[in-house]
């Protein structure tokens, strides 16, 4: 099966909840530094395409996966499978930086299936 990546390298994003930019993509695989504004949340989604880890660089973090929610601070590490829900959570004082590194056959922001977002987006 051919992979597909929709993401180049030094592409970025502004978000309602703060920014990503991607450092590195190829052949199955797509690695962005994600930074969330303190107090702000991502939208909790699963993907069908892509599992994601997650490499806590600076602040702390409350990941959610599934039904196990947890607080992760710097040097910490999250895995995601592949259908998974899951979201993050800023809940410092200070902006949470991660690295995800994303694998799967399709790298594509419209594999994200969202089920609440606090900011009124709906896929």
């Amino acid at each position: 099966m051919k992979k597909i990546n929709e993401y180049a390298t030094g592409a970025a994003d502004v978000r309602p909840w703060g920014r990503w930019d991607v450092l590195a993509a190829g052949d199955g695989f797509v690695v962005k530094e994600i930074v969330v504004d303190p107090g702000e949340i991502l939208s909790l989604q699963s993907h069908q395409h892509r599992a994601e880890h997650w490499i806590i660089l600076a602040g702390a973090a409350e990941v959610t996966i599934d039904n196990t929610v947890s607080v992760r601070r710097t040097g910490d590490t999250a895995f995601v499978p592949v259908g998974a829900r899951h979201r993050i959570a800023s809940i410092g004082d200070t902006p949470l930086r991660f690295i995800e590194v994303q694998t799967g056959d399709l790298l594509s922001e419209d594999d994200i299936i969202r089920y609440e977002d606090r900011y009124g987006r709906n896929r």
